[in-house]
């Protein structure tokens, strides 16, 4: 009999035992409470109370033994795996049954379930950033073995050279020397995340402002959806649009004003990516803007102050935390941005301030290495890895920064408000 079929015939005899557990289970809870026993809890919860020590333990049996045959390869029969889970349903069940007494809380049973799983929940984000940070620093422990840690961080020229001829023990073949250095490309990254940072924030501040202050019901009900829309566009069609369309309105106007600018520029991208991310910044301090409460504004209001300097002295200093999250999201979606370098800045490492060259980002560098054909083991592969830790130090530096302002902000504002 096939896996699927084994797993089809457990889940419905799993349901099964739940049902029966149900009815049992208040079945007896109600005899008990229609004999006049005082029980600490109702019936449904009794009944609920045995569905779960009848269907979890057999559930996280199977969970645990699948992980087992998944990460260790250990060789366990399905068919014996399923039945075991049954029979451990069934003990679940007599238990549960058992369990159906005046003095046994099971509400509160239920809920230490519920904050367990509420808990692990929690707990598999967490194991996950530690399993993805833990994978990124194997990986350029090995890269950091081979190059120097200083020449990487603080290089300014980045160049793989013959770093695939080396994995593969034909140094003499390259004609040049790799070169690390990771700060044309860190360089790039920010420039482009700045520029959009200069289009995303003002736009989208002050769009929120619009629609949460001053934009009537019927103006709202349509421009916010419609805003949002630019959320759902595919990257790769902001990538069109940068190296087709905004591109080339470029160049025609550096060339109007006497100055050269290059086709595959950083100014192109990082216009297009900062209306890409318009929405975020632009919803979610609507978001923030409407939560600050409306006593605010009526006594600022009542005190003699236009609308303006209310919205300026009293609506932007109590939402500013809820702003400074949007804006710090949408710089961690500027930072990881591909396609839309790929397309309209190109892949060169270039280290320069002027955003007519063309340059490429950490990210860019990422994809290069791990999709082309050179041996995994070599330096230019894991690099990728390198550059990867670095960026997330980066990432996780700029939250940092921005807890501790929206926590200094916060005291800052109670202390005056008091």
């Amino acid at each position: 009999m096939q896996t699927n079929q084994l797993l089809a015939m457990f889940c419905g005899a799993l349901l099964v035992l739940g049902l029966v557990a149900y009815l049992l289970g208040r079945s007896k809870a109600t005899r008990v409470r229609a004999s006049g026993t005082a029980m600490y809890a109702q019936p449904d919860q009794y009944a609920w109370f045995t569905v779960l020590s009848t269907a979890g333990p057999a559930l996280a049996i199977g969970a645990i033994a699948s992980f087992i045959m998944l990460l260790l390869g250990a060789d366990i029969p399905p068919m014996l795996l399923l039945a075991s889970c049954l029979a451990i349903a069934c003990v679940g069940l007599v238990i549960g049954i058992n369990m159906v007494r005046p003095d046994f809380h099971a509400r509160q049973a239920i809920e230490r379930v519920i904050r367990f799983i509420l808990a692990g929940a929690a707990m598999i984000s967490i194991f996950t950033t530690l399993g993805i940070l833990l994978s990124i620093v194997f990986e350029a422990v090995r890269f950091f073995n081979m190059q120097n840690f200083w020449d990487f961080i603080t290089g300014t020229v980045w160049n793989p050279g013959a770093s695939f001829l080396e994995a593969a023990g034909r140094a003499e073949e390259g004609a040049t020397a790799a070169q690390f250095g990771s700060v044309p490309l860190f360089a790039g990254t920010f420039m482009i995340t700045f520029i959009a940072m200069l289009v995303a924030i003002p736009v989208g501040l002050l769009s929120a402002i619009y629609m949460s202050e001053f934009a009537p019901q019927r103006v709202r009900t349509v421009f916010k959806p419609v805003l949002e829309v630019l959320a759902g566009i595919p990257t790769v069609v902001y990538g069109f649009f940068a190296a087709i369309t905004v591109a080339p309105i470029i160049v025609a106007v550096a060339g109007f004003f006497g100055l050269e600018a290059s086709f595959n520029n950083a100014l192109a991208p990082g216009i297009v990516m900062g209306i890409m991310i318009i929405p975020f910044i632009s919803s979610l301090s609507d978001d923030v803007i409407n939560s600050v409460p409306d006593s605010m504004r009526q006594g600022s209001l009542a005190l003699g102050l236009t609308r303006g300097e209310m919205i300026r002295d009293i609506v932007i200093p109590a939402a500013l935390p809820g702003i400074i999250s949007a804006s710090l999201l949408a710089v961690s979606r500027a930072l990881g941005e591909t396609m839309i370098v790929v397309m309209a800045a190109g892949m060169r490492p270039n280290l320069s301030f002027n955003p007519l060259e063309d340059m490429t980002t950490v990210t860019v560098r990422i994809v290069a290495a791990l999709t082309g054909d050179q041996e995994f083991g070599s330096a230019e592969t894991l690099s990728a890895f390198a550059l990867g830790l670095v960026l997330f130090a980066v990432t996780l530096t700029l939250n940092l920064v921005s807890v501790i302002m929206i926590r200094r902000f916060r005291e800052k504002y109670r202390v005056n408000n008091l």
